[in-house]
């Protein structure tokens, strides 16, 4: 269904586990997988600059089609020439749907109500789900809009990115089997019709997923990747609800991948913890995407690996981050990470960086968001050397306590 512009090739796979190396060709680059994406969700990465992502060795960002429907609006994205002229990024880029943001404000929170256990005060925003589409009320203005399966996929071509998502209902975890498996039979329509509407345009500059949904229901997640393998999508996403805790996330991400087929680029939604990272590649996820590394930033956290609590005194186990509004860095003449080879770590110091949080100063919040854009982009290159070594276990000690 797509152009020779776009290709996905597994280099190699490791003999121990489903992890593999490969090579995810696009317009606008190639990005070596696995990955991790970051979030530019309104059009930006918040604290950071397109040079700043590009000097932190990112491969890959994605923005969020529902934020940009509603501002400043895809038609005015593509007047400008598209997402990569407009924010004046020139690597790989990916859209999601819509329908993530739509449904998990719709039941009244966000991302973790769909991945799993938060409640929330958050006015709900969804006013209604039929075949048609979603209706739902903008956050910005209070306005109605209707996102139809064909629509996101016309904002999406609009704003222009590499790599495009079909619309799907994102069901929270608290909803029940009947409704899990009823959604999901909508989905996999919407999911028809996103396919035919992206086959009427131009696919030769895009490339489409499809989303796997089915809850945490091993038949149901069967059907739906069993659906996305018979049509002819360019990669495959995971979606839905990955359970209540870490353990049922496993048992979720496993029974979704099992039937899928290997030979297309498999994404893993919304999922950027350290150890789950680690557990997705062991699967067969090929790349990840999550706001956590430049959210934490922006409350001064620092990811770090083990060894750098060791440096403290303290046991690194069940952290993965710095908090450097603690008063201990007050006088820490340190950088964040003495191994780490990022722009903040070879110029700022850890009592520098706690002065300019305590200020409130923005440069912190730009410091710590290159330092962490650096550490995921470390990351996934020492998984990605590990997996070319058969070291992948061994890797694993040096960054989950």
């Amino acid at each position: 269904m797509n152009s020779s512009q776009f290709n996905f090739e597994i280099t190699k796979e490791s003999p121990s586990s489903k992890a593999r190396l490969g090579r995810l060709t696009t317009p606008h680059g190639i990005v070596e997988t696995p990955a991790f994406i970051f979030c530019a969700t309104k059009a930006a990465i918040k604290g950071a600059t397109p040079d700043d992502m590009w000097r932190e060795k990112t491969q890959i960002i994605l923005s969020n089609t529902y934020h940009l429907m509603l501002q400043p609006g895809a038609e005015l994205v593509a007047k400008m020439g598209g997402l990569h002229k407009f924010m004046g990024w020139n690597g790989p880029m990916l859209t999601d749907s819509g329908g993530f943001q739509i449904f998990s404000l719709g039941h009244g929170s966000v991302a973790e109500e769909v991945k799993g256990r938060r409640r929330s005060s958050r006015p709900k925003s969804l006013l209604s789900i039929t075949e048609d589409g979603a209706t739902f009320k903008s956050y910005l203005d209070g306005k109605t809009h209707v996102l139809t399966p064909e629509k996101s996929i016309q904002i999406q071509q609009d704003l222009g990115a590499d790599l495009i998502v079909v619309l799907d209902e994102c069901t929270p975890f608290h909803v029940d089997k009947t409704y899990t498996e009823k959604s999901m039979h909508m989905s996999h329509r919407w999911a028809e019709r996103s396919l035919k509407e992206f086959q009427r345009g131009d696919p030769d500059h895009q490339a489409l997923y499809g989303i796997v949904q089915g809850g945490v229901y091993p038949d149901l997640r069967k059907i739906s990747a069993d659906f996305v393998n018979n049509l002819p999508f360019f990669g495959h996403a995971i979606g839905g609800s990955l359970g209540a805790d870490k353990a049922q996330m496993a048992e979720v991400i496993e029974m979704a991948i099992e039937p899928l087929d290997p030979q297309r680029p498999i994404h893993l939604l919304g999922i950027g913890g350290i150890s789950d990272i680690f557990y997705g590649v062991r699967q067969g996820i090929d790349t990840f995407d999550c706001v956590h590394p430049t959210r934490l930033a922006r409350h001064g956290g620092a990811l770090v690996p083990p060894f750098v609590w060791e440096t403290l005194g303290e046991s690194s186990k069940g952290h993965e981050h710095m908090n450097l509004r603690n008063s201990r860095f007050r006088e820490d003449e340190r950088p964040i990470d003495e191994s780490c080879d990022c722009h903040t770590c070879k110029t700022l110091s850890r009592a520098y960086l706690h002065h300019l949080l305590k200020a409130r100063e923005l440069l912190a919040l730009k410091a710590l968001t290159s330092h962490n854009v650096h550490f995921m982009n470390r990351l996934l290159s020492n998984i990605r050397k590990a997996i070319a070594a058969g070291s992948l276990d061994e890797e694993l000690k040096k960054w989950v306590a």
